[in-house]
């Protein structure tokens, strides 16, 4: 049952085959179950099994809010929630407990939804692993699914059973896990510069970034207000067509959200591409992208041409400065975002007491990491009077030249670009380590983050499996505010390609904490 669709099992609880209330507690014991994955930061039980006895009585009533009522989530730990600590997964948020709920958060819990608890994620956002935050970081659950073991050569030994777990990509790697290993149907992330789809493609899920604007930023706890994107974690692309209907709409608390209506959709099963332009942008096959995502970008190419979809070459031409140009952005941002965090108000606050200007300095040190310290060094270097011109300035106008090359390619008649989303699958979280964040995220970030600078609406596909059994996704970007045309091409794509689902019992093989009753009861 926890293997279902969310549309599926939406069915199942209107139809008595599962309460709400049983519904949630399968949830929860999945969740102590797979503890060692590290994806949730706080689990909500009292909260979930409250919302989940709420919408079993609204069942029984025949008083149901919608098709989310009773579907347990989870929310990345960068959103505001009432009554539930939100961290960022940063020592400085430790014990912040929010007056509020984020738009997206209450919208979810009006239609019905149960909150399951908030997800792990790189501190504040920042990063492309999900390894460093301080709750220390997410595993892959593809590190223990049989297609994985079989494929993959243990050495025999302790510590190397300790070590070959993969990670889940990042920063909502958390959301990505918790979706995968079925511990929720649906999650949050946030999407600055790939957050959510990196993640969903390393974890074999779908991860979709909506439109700058679709969606109300309300209560994200903000990393780059110019690019931050509420995210949609789900096991099928119908299942995040359905959620983005729930929370796409303006909101007055948040002035960047679209004024016009916004109506929820129904994704409608194509079944002919012949009308469609499908762009291949010529500057995403670069240097380090591994040959097996190339091969399945060329057959997914190859599977709408065959389907008679037009397939054309584009050109981008100023994507090869964008990974920079989003970087210098980012970095200011974050300067800026990060200087609330003073020792004041809420959060961390250290015990020096010399001076208002050493207390600053000691809870910014000890309640900031090294990777976002190093971010608010480099924001605020490029936001200096004699650098301003010569870099933030200039990454604008960048900005801009970027956001105009796909306003020209879809002007052109391309209707859907194509890419990779990541530059290979996930690897082990040893070989992760070797390499600093800054220069991970600057390789992980390469082919996601020019549709945040652009505001265009995006969203990963699990495609195939690697020649090791793990996950590769591709990217499809789509015209600002069309998502129903985005989704409805993605749908038509996982229909052909048929990716496999996740074998759980490979991983509950390593659960020495669950009696095999238990084990079983989770697919029952």
């Amino acid at each position: 049952m926890l293997r279902a669709s969310l549309q599926q099992i939406s069915v199942a609880l209107k139809e008595g085959q599962v309460s709400p209330t049983e519904l949630c507690q399968k949830c929860l014991s999945l969740i102590k179950a797979t503890r060692f994955l590290n994806a949730y930061i706080t689990v909500a039980e009292d909260t979930a099994l409250k919302q989940a006895e709420a919408s079993e009585k609204r069942y029984r009533q025949g008083q149901i809010l919608g098709d989310l009522d009773g579907i347990p989530f989870a929310v990345k730990d960068n959103f505001s929630t009432t009554g539930i600590e939100t961290t960022c997964a940063s020592k400085m948020l430790k014990g912040y407990i929010p007056p509020y709920n984020a738009t997206v958060v209450q919208k979810l819990l009006d239609q019905g939804a149960v909150l399951l608890g908030k997800t792990n994620l790189d501190e504040f956002a920042m990063g492309s692993g999900s390894t460093d935050g301080a709750f220390g970081p997410v595993r892959n659950p593809w590190s223990y699914s049989r297609q994985y073991r079989e494929k993959c050569v243990q050495k025999p030994s302790a510590q190397n059973e300790d070590t070959s777990w993969l990670i889940t990509g990042g920063s909502s790697g958390g959301s990505a896990a918790a979706v995968s290993s079925f511990t929720c149907f649906t999650a949050l992330g946030s999407d600055t510069g790939g957050s959510t789809r990196n993640p969903a493609s390393h974890c074999g899920v779908v991860g979709l970034k909506p439109t700058y604007g679709l969606v109300s930023r309300h209560g994200l706890i903000p990393l780059v207000n110019s690019m931050d994107v509420p995210g949609i974690f789900a096991r099928c692309v119908d299942d995040a067509a359905t959620v983005l209907g729930a929370l796409s709409g303006h909101d007055p608390k948040d002035s960047t959200t679209v004024q016009d209506p916004v109506h929820p959709f129904q994704l409608p099963n194509l079944t002919d591409v012949k009308d469609l332009c499908i762009g291949i942008p010529k500057e995403y096959n670069i240097p380090g992208l591994s040959s097996q995502t190339l091969a399945v970008w060329s057959k997914a190419a190859d599977l709408f041409e065959k389907a008679g979809a037009k397939v054309i070459e584009v050109r981008l031409p100023h994507t090869c400065y964008s990974i920079v140009c989003y970087h210098v952005l980012c970095a200011a941002e974050v300067a800026s975002n990060m200087a609330r965090f003073d020792g004041l108000e809420y959060g961390h606050r250290s015990s020096a007491d010399k001076s208002t200007e050493a207390l600053y300095a000691a809870t910014r040190r000890e309640g900031f990491n090294d990777v976002v310290r190093g971010r608010i060094l480099s924001g605020n270097y490029f936001l200096l009077k004699q650098n301003y011109e010569n870099y933030f300035i200039k990454a604008q106008k960048v900005r801009r030249l970027i956001a105009t090359d796909f306003a020209k390619v879809f002007h052109s008649g391309v209707d859907i670009l194509l890419t990779p989303t990541t530059m290979s699958h996930t690897v082990p979280y040893v070989e992760f380590i070797k390499e600093d964040n800054r220069t991970r995220s600057t390789q992980d970030d390469i082919f996601t983050q020019a549709a945040n600078m652009a505001g265009l609406p995006a969203v990963n596909v699990p495609s195939a499996l690697s020649e090791t059994g793990l996950p590769i996704g591709l990217q499809f970007i789509g015209r600002a505010f069309h998502e129903e045309q985005l989704l409805t091409v993605a749908k038509w794509f996982e229909k052909q390609v048929q990716f496999p689902v996740l074998e759980l019992q490979g991983m509950m093989n390593h659960i020495d904490t669950v009696s095999h009753q238990e084990k079983s009861a989770f697919f029952s």
